[in-house]
């Protein structure tokens, strides 16, 4: 993959852990984006572990023996059970992932330290509190790039290949003067989460995986992405190029319009962005 320059969001005197978290939003260390090892990971797990970063996020999130809470309503969306969130965390605990450092090693590291589940009578779990593994945290400590993520996007999403894809291009969007990357299939493939064996021909994987995607991402994000076929060896593909764009502003106004139609509970406050369009 070829080297990327700093995006803007780079800041080299106080890094990732310096920048400002909007609310709603969730500040995601480009570490933890594009990283191999994680295709048993659920939607439903991408989901909670993005809000578990947002929740923990701030100048002493890389401080050893931190532990954070976070009610389980938070987490379960509009499901009433605990149950999915339950097996989300567990997964999360168990899952070894392969994150390349900023000097370029790479670390195998779990992406979730131990947790507690705190109960107020005899009723569901209301309470999660929880430390990010001690192994993840140089990484946080010393991360300099980051991405912002939409909840109410990222809420959005029905498959885990749309919701890495625009982690992926979220990291990118703030680049000056790039406007395409070029990956190895096969890197590509893990990046998206594709379970090891599955989708092998390049045409399933466009079909089942790269094709959904690139439609949830235009749907859904504020800017716009295509894949194409980049490089070729004979018949198989060896390279693919994730290209991206920022939508126009009636392209943005009017897939708000759209999506709030679909998911009207996720769009109940009516962003900025929005009032401004028709001033």
């Amino acid at each position: 993959m070829q080297d990327e320059p700093r995006p803007k969001s780079h800041d080299s005197s106080s890094g990732t852990l310096g920048a400002f978290q909007r609310r709603g939003e969730v500040i995601k260390p480009a570490e933890l984006i594009e990283v191999r090892g994680g295709e048993k990971i659920t939607l439903a797990a991408r989901r909670i572990y993005n809000q578990l970063l947002s929740n923990a996020f701030g100048p002493d999130m890389a401080a050893e023996g931190q532990e954070y809470r976070i009610p389980f309503c938070e987490l379960r969306g509009n499901h009433t059970s605990n149950d999915r969130v339950t097996e989300a965390i567990l997964s999360l605990m168990q899952t070894v992932v392969r994150v390349r450092m900023s000097d370029g090693s790479t670390r195998n590291v779990h992406l979730l330290g131990p947790t507690d589940v705190e109960k107020f009578g005899p009723g569901i779990a209301t309470m999660l509190t929880y430390e990010l593994h001690s192994k993840l945290l140089p990484i946080l400590r010393d991360s300099q790039i980051f991405a912002r993520l939409e909840m109410q996007i990222l809420h959005g999403f029905g498959t885990k290949y749309g919701m890495a894809l625009y982690e992926m291009i979220a990291k990118r969007i703030g680049l000056k003067h790039v406007l395409y990357n070029d990956f190895e299939t096969d890197e590509l493939r893990d990046y998206l989460g594709v379970p090891h064996g599955k989708l092998g021909p390049f045409a399933a994987l466009r079909r089942k995986a790269i094709e959904p995607a690139v439609a949830e991402v235009n749907a859904l994000a504020p800017f716009s992405c295509s894949v194409d076929v980049a490089e070729k060896q004979g018949r198989k593909v060896t390279k693919l190029r994730l290209s991206w764009w920022t939508k126009s502003v009636e392209e943005q106004k009017a897939q708000w319009q759209a999506q709030k139609e679909k998911q009207d509970d996720l769009f109940s406050v009516i962003p900025p962005e929005i009032i401004n369009w028709d001033e």
